[in-house]
């Protein structure tokens, strides 16, 4: 490996700051944004039992808040359970923003790698170039300074392509799976006003 990275000359270093950086977003990423983290299936339900017991109470809502991202957007519901449907959703709308901005931690970066990874091989290619011609003298070719040239322009187009590419993949990976949580917790959210609500115009609910 070392003779790999002798091979290809000062340019790789950069690629492989970017390749470390990368691959710990991205198992931080598979880490954090598992569903049973984000969205625990069943809380709806223990939400509404505990609900129906207590009502909006503190220690309800502070459960919630500790639990999850799901637990928060309700928890963000049941605070304004006394106004309308409309100031119940908005309060989950708003709180929902601030999960989204959450769930996208290190994206950006991860995003970043991806466009530039390749561009850092290109340069590696460039500076290989510039080594081949600086081969050329009134002498002849010297092959060794020939040789590292070409071997400096090769690798260091090959790993950044090699960086770039699993970055890319991952990262339209976590951009849909952030969407697709974001629009399951909404719509348990949603639920979760309608059975509050619908249970309080029946004069069944807790005020």
């Amino acid at each position: 490996m070392w003779s790999i990275i002798e091979a290809a000359g000062w340019p790789i270093w950069a690629i492989i700051v970017a390749s470390i950086v990368s691959l710990a977003i991205i198992f931080e990423r598979l880490y954090s944004l598992r569903a049973s983290l984000i969205a625990p299936s069943g809380l709806l339900r223990e939400t509404v039992q505990e609900y129906h017991a207590t009502g909006a109470a503190p220690a309800l809502l502070d459960k919630l808040g500790r639990h999850s991202p799901l637990g928060l957007l309700f928890a963000a519901g049941l605070r304004n359970v006394g106004g309308s449907r409309e100031v119940m959703k908005e309060a989950i709308e708003d709180e929902g923003r601030v999960i989204a901005h959450g769930l996208e931690r290190f994206l950006t970066t991860l995003g970043t790698i991806a466009a530039m990874a390749p561009l850092l091989g290109l340069l590696g290619t460039v500076i290989g170039m510039i080594e081949i011609f600086g081969s050329q003298s009134p002498g002849g070719t010297d092959p060794r300074v020939l040789a590292h040239g070409i071997s400096v322009a090769l690798y260091n187009t090959a790993f950044g392509l090699i960086v770039a590419i699993p970055s890319m993949m991952f990262y339209r990976h976590f951009r849909a799976k952030v969407d697709s949580l974001l629009v399951d917790m909404e719509m348990q959210a949603v639920k979760l006003v309608e059975v509050v609500h619908g249970e309080r115009q029946n004069g069944n609910g807790h005020h």
